[in-house]
């Protein structure tokens, strides 16, 4: 896989708020894991597509000015890891593991430590 294309790819579809283009990328059995879920849901690990659908929605309803910039990309075994900015200028790590299909099965999203 081309972990670059997919991580610039990953960024596009975040910018253009298209929920379709984002959940495209995942496994119906995806797993993704997050202190932001936590804050917006009440759990920290949303587990499957239509999960994760109904919470990138309300969590993308929630920052309408929402915007990545990419830092860099980390490559490994069937998984990547993504270095971002998001729109409040805080540093951002998705580690994202790939099932066979290709398609997401495990994210974790990794956000600046506080100062």
């Amino acid at each position: 896989m081309d972990y670059q294309a997919f991580a610039e790819e990953w960024i596009a579809a975040w910018n253009s708020h298209d929920l379709d283009r984002i959940m495209a990328h995942y496994a119906d059995d995806v797993r993704f894991r997050s202190p932001r879920a936590q804050q917006i849901v009440g759990v920290g690990e949303v587990v499957g597509k239509p999960a994760l659908r109904a919470y990138w929605g309300k969590a993308l309803a929630l920052v309408p000015n929402l915007h990545f910039t990419l830092s860099g990309v980390y490559s490994g075994y069937d998984c990547v890891a993504i270095h971002y900015t998001n729109e409040k200028g805080v540093a951002v790590v998705e580690s994202i593991m790939f099932g066979p299909d290709g398609l997401v099965s495990l994210s974790a999203g990794c956000y600046a430590a506080k100062s």
